[in-house]
């Protein structure tokens, strides 16, 4: 699996060929230029250290080139570093881009059982890593493979035994680096795993914190949260640890190889078979070649991090997405709103089935009212009718087609959604209106909050329908942005409609103007009320009474009131007698 993730990484790094191209031409000239330095020291220390006078004039001769040498390194290393930083940023660019859109595209079930904090931080903290160990990584590696290369050709040129010695460190040095990858591996993933569980509980706690201290629950969250941040501190601290010991240990690798180096040459020399400044040259360049296996080491917590990252990121990128609509789709031009249910079955869990086989038959402009206790599954109905999930058996029908034949997008437009919890986005009120019609101009959008009686509430505010909500609302009352959502469903004028608890967080007063502009929007439409307040369904043309995913009883509020059945007791529990 890791193979695998460093393969997916490389091929998004492989789409900035010319990048990479001009990286590559920096990293020869800016490698070149500083292996040439040790043979101009060796030069330089065999003409002070030969017999006689001192060539100062070939020594300073030597100096200047060594100085424009070393300048040219330095510049040529600067562009190389900011070409791999391009590099990186772009490619985590192209990594957060299609993470982002599978998120747009998986289906709800994903949410429904995943962690929104964790999600989030896969999205932040999990890119972040993948970038740092990337940009580590590559300059490593670009710089080390050519320095490795040109110390081993510079090398051969002085002396083919000690060459030898050098090489076969190489090894050595690999097989410790990758005996402590190997064993730290599953550190650095329990690592990143325990960060997204305290990303998901910090997150859950501070959107809760009404009901944490309304509960007097902040010593059991702190006690909580100290516990998953205690198992966060020890798999960090382990990783770190193990990560930490593959630099000091391929360094003692390379410390006894120079110490060998030092030994050959010196007998060498002894012989008159090398200079001074040829084994001076020689010990810089052992170093060079030892210099990328220390850096790689050093790196190598970072890049073991970002490759626990890159795999928890492509988890989600390769979660199978919603089916693609099959090719040949009916397109309709105006839906009349009939609706049919034919032996529907379905199930969260297959092992704990929630629907069986339910049919229904809803005549076009019908209100279809869906009351039952918590969990009956009246929210999972509309869920299977806006295609959020998929049948397990049977076919939802709309105007006699099957709902998988239509498109999504086309099915969902022409359906308006109010929900009982309310999202607004970091925008200005006009544009949160018209979030389902960015083209409505400032008439249309007045005029749908006028229709959802939230207009006077707007035009108190001091920058009116261009003041800016924050925080998901925080600055409104829950009221005042249902009435918004309400607003931004008035402003689509769909032709069939869902209100899922959709007066919930509204007070008796505006609710009765709420029901007065529904009562407009509702008629001649195919409307699903979905309510706990059974005042407001009384006249709904239909009445479905749902009991663990089956319809129980339907009728008129009239006809139920009469049988004396579970719809009766539910509506005579809210107003009997105290």
């Amino acid at each position: 699996m890791k193979n695998n993730t460093l393969i997916r990484i490389f091929k998004y790094v492989g789409e900035r060929k010319g990048l990479l191209f001009i990286s590559i031409i920096f990293t020869i000239i800016s490698v070149t230029t500083n292996l040439m330095g040790p043979i101009l020291i060796g030069k330089s220390i065999d003409n002070m250290a030969g017999k006689g006078n001192v060539n100062f004039k070939e020594v300073f001769n030597i100096i200047i080139i060594l100085a424009v040498v070393y300048v040219c390194s330095s510049v040529f290393n600067w562009l190389l570093s900011y070409f791999l930083n391009l590099i990186s940023y772009k490619t985590i660019n192209s990594i957060r881009e299609d993470l982002f859109n599978k998120i747009n595209s998986l289906p709800l079930k994903f949410y429904d059982s995943n962690s929104h904090g964790d999600i989030i931080s896969r999205f932040i903290n999990d890119i972040d890593a993948i970038g740092d160990g990337l940009l580590q990584g590559m300059s490593s590696l670009f710089i080390g493979v050519a320095t490795i290369i040109g110390a081993i050709a510079f090398m051969l040129s002085i002396n083919l035994i000690m060459t030898l010695v050098v090489i076969m460190s190489a090894p050595i040095t690999f097989f410790v680096a990758s005996f402590v990858t190997k064993n730290s591996k599953k550190m650095f993933m329990k690592q990143a795993k325990t960060l997204g569980d305290l990303n998901g509980y910090a997150e859950e706690i501070i959107k809760g914190q009404k009901v944490v201290k309304a509960f007097n629950y902040e010593k059991h969250s702190y006690n909580k949260f100290k516990e998953i941040n205690e198992e966060l501190y020890k798999s960090g601290v382990k990783s770190q640890f193990y990560g930490s010991l593959a630099n000091p240990s391929t360094r003692l690798v390379n410390n006894i190889t120079y110490s060998l180096i030092g030994i050959i040459g010196s007998c060498v020399a002894i012989i008159g078979k090398i200079t001074v400044g040829d084994i001076s040259s020689f010990l810089i360049y052992s170093t060079l070649f030892s210099k990328p296996f220390n850096e790689i080491t050093g790196v190598l917590t970072q890049i073991q991090g970002a490759i626990a990252s890159a795999k928890r990121v492509f988890e989600i990128i390769d979660i199978e997405e919603e089916k693609e609509d099959v090719k040949h789709l009916v397109n309709f031009q105006e839906y009349k709103g009939h609706i049919t249910f034919k032996n529907v079955s379905f199930s969260y869990d297959l092992q704990n089935p929630l629907i069986r086989n339910l049919n229904l038959d809803i005549k076009p402009g019908s209100k279809v009212a869906i009351v039952g206790k918590t969990g009956a599954g009246k929210t999972t109905l509309v869920n299977l009718l806006m295609r959020f999930y998929e049948v397990n058996n049977g076919e939802i029908c709309v105007d006699g087609v099957n709902i998988k034949h239509i498109n999504r997008d086309d099915l969902r437009k022409n359906f308006g959604m109010v929900l009982q919890d309310t999202f607004l986005f970091s925008d200005t009120i006009a544009n949160n209106i018209a979030y389902g019609n960015q083209k409505a101009s400032r008439e249309k959008i007045i005029k749908a909050a006028k229709e959802a009686d939230v207009h006077s509430f707007i035009r108190r505010l001091s920058k009116g329908y261009d003041t800016e909500i924050t925080s998901s609302g925080d600055n409104l009352s829950q009221g005042q942005k249902q009435l918004l959502t309400i607003a931004r469903v008035m402003l689509e004028n769909p032709p069939m409609l869902i209100l899922d608890e959709a007066t919930s967080n509204i007070d008796t007063r505006t609710e009765i103007h709420i029901q007065k502009a529904f009562e407009r929007i509702m008629k001649g439409r195919t409307t699903f009320i979905i309510a706990h307040r059974l005042s407001t369904i009384k006249e709904a043309d239909i009445i479905l009474v749902m009991d663990n995913g089956d319809i129980v009883e339907s009728g008129t509020h009239e006809e139920l009131i009469r049988k004396e059945g579970h719809y009766s007791i539910l509506y005579n529990s809210q107003f009997r007698e105290a």
